[in-house]
């Protein structure tokens, strides 16, 4: 299967990756559910669930509670670094005509192996910006910081620039991965991800209607793997590696 997915990614002038919390576990983050034991389903300190922790309306009445967990999962990804699948990733953008990553990750580490077509449909949470006035800044780690942070501009309280939940994707991502899946592809791979998220699955499924090869790379079973036409069910690190061996 390995070197059937290479042959495909060699001949390809245009390829997608889609990508979630399972590219990053091999770099020692835990997959979604697992961030630092707060998508488990159990209600947080606060006496609410971590979705409703980290949602907009949440944030906007009490964002020391969003901040709270936001904080948490950061200290969760500190000092982790890009793995062997994200450096592939960014070695293929290179090597082959046009390639693009969705990733629904906010760790920035597909940004850090090198990848510059990239679209970030969740945010990153190292940029924050300022709802008031509009000051931003890149902060690589909330170490020392104080809670919520303040906006030295105005003294309004800073947000990530992440899509909290109950909160819309940011037109500006939804307006460019709609041109580059017009524009089409001719390999379509997701790793590491549930999907569970209509604009995670559309690709996929946009592919399989046209005909299109698409790869799913994840050690567990999705609502996709019966339908692509590769399902490699290996961690991203030790698949990417192996294929990229091949090419």
């Amino acid at each position: 299967m390995i070197d059937a997915i290479a042959r495909e990614l060699t001949s390809a002038e245009r390829v997608l990756f889609i990508t979630g919390a399972g590219i990053s576990a091999d770099s020692g983050l835990p997959t979604y559910r697992g961030t630092g034991g707060l998508y488990n389903g159990r209600h947080t300190d606060d006496g609410m669930s971590i979705e409703q922790a980290l949602s907009g309306p949440v944030f906007r009445s009490h964002p020391e509670i969003t901040w709270k967990y936001l904080a948490q999962i950061e200290e969760t990804c500190r000092g982790a670094l890009p793995n062997a699948a994200h450096l592939a990733i960014a070695e293929l953008e290179q090597r082959l005509p046009y390639v693009l990553t969705l990733t629904q990750n906010v760790d920035g580490l597909h940004r850090q192996a090198g990848s510059v077509e990239l679209i970030e449909i969740h945010g990153g949470l190292h940029e924050l910006y300022c709802p008031r006035c509009g000051f931003s800044e890149h902060a690589p780690t909330l170490a020392g910081r104080p809670l919520p942070p303040p906006c030295p501009a105005c003294g309004a309280i800073l947000r990530p620039d992440v899509v909290l939940f109950d909160e819309h994707l940011p037109e500006e991502a939804i307006e460019r991965l709609d041109e580059a899946l017009d524009a089409g592809f001719d390999l379509v791979i997701t790793i590491g991800t549930s999907a569970t998220f209509p604009y995670i699955v559309q690709p996929v499924v946009m592919a399989l209607q046209a005909g299109v090869p698409t790869v799913e790379i994840n050690p567990v079973r999705t609502q996709l793997s019966e339908h692509v036409d590769f399902h490699l069910p290996m961690g991203a690190a030790a698949a990417m590696s192996a294929i990229l061996a091949r090419l």
